[in-house]
């Protein structure tokens, strides 16, 4: 019996980096198809989140992604560039989001095609693996090719259709709040959501209990 999962997903959480790899994983490995519903982050959908936030949490959630990385053996570094242009210094959200909106409309791209899970971790790779320059060049063509894609046709269709990609993304952001969550990365099965990195064993045991059997 294959199971399904959803996946809700920002290409700006290093958390959401952090889970990815381990639940493209899972998937390889046992009967359970996770589809990535790919979201806009927090700074795009609430710009004055940073701003209103405890002065602590960008510094902890620093500190925390790089011991888990640690912990969990993943490369990581810094993202050059960040995908959501922001002066760090006052914590104010740029208007224009050139990156942040690429990079989503061509997870949502992807998703539709039932390559989401793939793309993603190969794109999030070089975004929180620490590749410079990871939007320029052959990164993100040798990224889609690694998922079974083509960069070029992804990108003819995210010029074309970028209002309705970015409905189909809002409508992913609805049904993660349907689902009774707002961040990510959750995951999403059998109508029950698991938020955060550390919640993939967790949601592999409730597989387990349904039914998930090693492929």
């Amino acid at each position: 019996m294959m199971l399904s999962a959803n996946l809700f997903f920002s290409f700006r959480s290093p958390y959401s980096y952090l889970a990815m790899g381990r639940y493209r994983e899972l998937s390889r490995h046992y009967r359970i198809e996770i589809a990535l519903r790919p979201v806009y982050p927090l700074a795009v959908r609430e710009p004055d989140f940073f701003e209103r936030n405890h002065p602590n949490w960008l510094r902890y959630t620093l500190l925390d992604v790089l011991r888990v990385a640690q912990f969990e053996g993943i490369a990581f570094g810094p993202p050059r560039p960040d995908p959501i242009v922001q002066d760090m210094s006052t914590r104010a959200i740029a208007a224009e989001q050139p990156y942040i909106r690429r990079i989503t409309r061509l997870g949502q791209a992807a998703a539709r095609r039932g390559k989401g899970l793939a793309f993603a971790h190969e794109a999030a790779r070089l975004i929180w693996g620490g590749t410079h320059g990871w939007h320029e060049g052959e990164h993100l063509a040798g990224a889609a090719q690694r998922a079974g894609l083509d960069l070029s046709e992804l990108d003819t269709e995210v010029v074309e259709q970028a209002e309705a990609l970015d409905a189909e993304i809002a409508e992913n952001q609805n049904a993660l709040e349907q689902a009774g969550h707002w961040g990510v990365p959750t995951l999403v099965f059998d109508g029950e959501p698991f938020f955060g990195q550390d919640r993939i064993a967790v949601a592999k045991w409730r597989m387990e209990q349904k039914g998930l059997e090693p492929r």
